[in-house]
């Protein structure tokens, strides 16, 4: 894993991740103009390695924005107003695409689990039974809840019912397997967009909407003759998709060039050791804090590689906890909704290294025992270890 630096904190919440320096070096590099050679370069490179990571069997679009926007351009490009779909939640941003479906005259039906559990999948197909959805959102991992959504069994499920599957990868793609390309089930169903943003496992800063969509999505997109949208439609964008030299709106060309460099470092580590590397944080970092007493919502069964929910054992407060964590400059995220207080959330994901981790399980430690709680630090820090090795 590269160095980090210029990082000054250990930033381990569930995004924005730590950057290494060479996409630091890439974003403070000099602004080029958009039609400049080498930034068209980077930017048809970065196109292509997004393409290869996702096995995109149609097109990807990389446009200046958040995660927020990447679910608004997969929506409204695939979806028309007066159409419905059902939003599959596993979390509070699950629950987004509730929001979003209402804003743009799309009727949302959902389905949502007990925070900490994946959706029971029968539920989902006795919905879809009732017809008429055009498509099914899933958010791969919920931020919110460190839950994994279980794709090899929803995806037949939706693709049998007709719809189209729109999986929202924001806290999971570059850490877990999303490859269009690959089929989920007997009859060959394929994923059929697939959104994310550049801050999470990607291990870029904050600022690129990233969609990618197949072959159905594209015609149902072509079958609409207007959407209710100007900056998102994705007509508008692909002239410059297919040739970075022409214009529709002026690309943040600092922010393409530091994902291009992260993604060079995501396809250089390779996809199968990457989702390796993942998998064998998550499990090492949920069982060094159990040593602590704390608990992740999700059970090892249904937990993500990318980020955990873990609940306070009793007596642990959280604003003070995080507070004394961050005066040692360790930044833990706080749980959101009705675990607000009760938990926090870290992430352990991108760019992050295995020194960055034990530091992080022996800050909470000492920390803990700062504040009068027991814990033992070298205990924790050992089961870390035994993990990762």
């Amino acid at each position: 894993m590269p160095g980090m630096s210029k990082n000054k904190e250990l930033l381990m919440i569930p995004g924005p991740t730590p950057v290494a320096d060479e996409i630091y070096d890439a974003l403070a590099g000099e602004t080029y103009a958009h039609t400049d050679p080498r930034f068209v370069q980077n930017f048809k490179e970065a196109l292509e390695l997004t393409s290869a990571m996702l096995g995109c069997p149609g097109e990807v679009y990389l446009v200046c924005g958040t995660g927020t926007l990447a679910m608004e351009i997969a929506l409204i490009n695939t979806v028309k107003p007066g159409e419905k779909i059902l939003v599959i939640s596993q979390g509070f941003f699950g629950d987004r695409f509730i929001q979003l479906g209402q804003a743009f005259g799309i009727q949302v039906e959902h389905i949502k689990s007990q925070w900490g559990e994946q959706v029971d999948p029968q539920e989902v197909k006795k919905i879809l039974a009732t017809g008429g959805f055009k498509a099914a959102t899933i958010t791969h991992v919920d931020t919110s809840t460190g839950v994994i959504a279980d794709l090899e069994t929803l995806v037949p499920i939706i693709k049998d019912s007709g719809a189209l599957v729109i999986l929202d990868g924001v806290c999971a793609t570059a850490a877990v397997d999303e490859d269009m390309s690959r089929p989920y089930g007997a009859k060959g169903y394929l994923l059929d967009v697939v959104l994310t943003g550049s801050q999470k496992a990607i291990g870029c800063p904050p600022g690129m909407a990233v969609v990618a969509f197949g072959e159905q999505a594209l015609a149902s997109r072509a079958a609409m003759t207007t959407i209710p949208a100007y900056y998102a439609d994705i007509v508008l964008w692909r002239p410059v998709m297919q040739d970075p030299t022409k214009y529709f709106a002026t690309p943040a060309v600092n922010m393409v060039n530091a994902y291009h460099a992260a993604m060079k470092m995501v396809m250089a580590e390779g996809l199968p050791a990457r989702y390796q590397r993942h998998l064998k944080y998550g499990r090492a970092v949920r069982a060094a804090l159990a040593v602590y007493g704390m608990k992740a919502i999700a059970t090892e069964a249904v937990a993500a590689p990318t980020l955990s929910c873990i609940l306070y054992p009793p007596g642990v407060e959280d604003a003070p906890f995080r507070k004394a964590l961050a005066g040692k400059g360790l930044v833990l995220a706080g749980a959101l909704a009705a675990l607000a207080g009760k938990a926090f959330r870290i992430g352990h994901m991108g760019n992050t290294t295995p020194e960055m981790l034990t530091s992080t399980i022996k800050i909470i430690g000492e920390t803990l025992q700062e504040l009068g709680h027991t814990a033992d630090p070298a205990q924790a820090v050992a089961v870390l270890q035994e993990h990762l090795a």
